[in-house]
């Protein structure tokens, strides 16, 4: 089973984009991260044709996440537990059965900037929200997929240019303990385990020619219980697609999974 994140930043923009990918690269399931679409508005009827059952989690304008699946999708839960006065549509979760069931949940974690300042402080009150949650589906013991845009670069290997993000809320040190808290429940970050090396980003600035430069960052991961783990095999970031018309500043980031 092939399941990809992708941030596409607007489901309406990149609507055609998005279809041209999803028939070339085949994906079984994707997590879609800033729809900007409410569930009333987001174009169900393209992707029904293709063959996908879809779950929503919108939100008019802003934020929005989203699950396509060619296998049916079950026990769907949108929001993220532990902060009922939190509008923000951020997280969605269901569970996928091919030949064994897989929990798979789709995030699009707060960017934080400016930090310090509240948005920052929302920024780390979510991943904490997070780390709960996935406390509390490990103890299930069951093959989990969290997959998303985490607006996090964990290592400075994951950016070109390090030095350029010391002082942003995607690198301060505070961001990547979280992220390491994360891990810490015995989550494994899929690509970096398949592929160790620097250079392989998933996001570039529509500014100042950074595809062109090559001037990237890695900031949406796949993280994936041990259960999951042993079942891995492949990874893979479809780097290409950034180069063509009307591109989102993201690329999907995919992993393949027995099941």
């Amino acid at each position: 089973m092939k399941i990809a994140t992708f941030n596409i930043n607007g489901i309406k923009a990149r609507a055609e984009a998005l279809i041209d990918w999803l028939r070339e690269a085949a994906p079984d399931v994707v997590l879609l991260q800033e729809i900007k679409s409410t569930d009333e508005t987001f174009p169900h009827e393209i992707f029904e044709g293709l063959g996908y059952f879809i779950e929503t989690h919108g939100q008019k304008s802003f934020n929005g996440v989203a699950i396509l699946s060619k296998l049916p999708l079950e026990d769907v839960e949108r929001g993220l537990p532990g902060d009922d006065s939190d509008e923000q549509a951020r997280w969605i979760e269901a569970t996928v059965v091919g030949k064994r069931a897989l929990r798979i949940c789709g995030l699009y974690l707060p960017n934080g900037n400016p930090a310090p300042g509240p948005k920052y402080d929302y920024k780390l009150a979510w991943m904490e929200r997070m780390r709960a949650r996935c406390r509390e589906l490990l103890a299930t013991e069951e093959p989990l997929i969290f997959g998303g845009d985490y607006n996090v670069i964990p290592q400075d290997e994951d950016a070109a240019k390090p030095e350029a993000w010391r002082e942003d809320a995607l690198a301060l040190p505070e961001s990547r303990a979280a992220f390491r808290r994360l891990l810490n429940l015995g989550l494994y970050d899929a690509f970096r385990a398949r592929e160790p090396g620097p250079g392989q980003y998933t996001f570039w600035d529509y500014q100042a020619g950074a595809w062109a430069r090559n001037n990237g960052i890695r900031i949406d991961h796949m993280l994936l219980s041990p259960q999951a783990m042993d079942l891995l095999t492949g990874v893979g970031i479809d780097k290409e697609i950034r180069g063509r018309d009307k591109p989102s500043d993201h690329v999907p980031l995919w992993v393949e999974i027995d099941a």
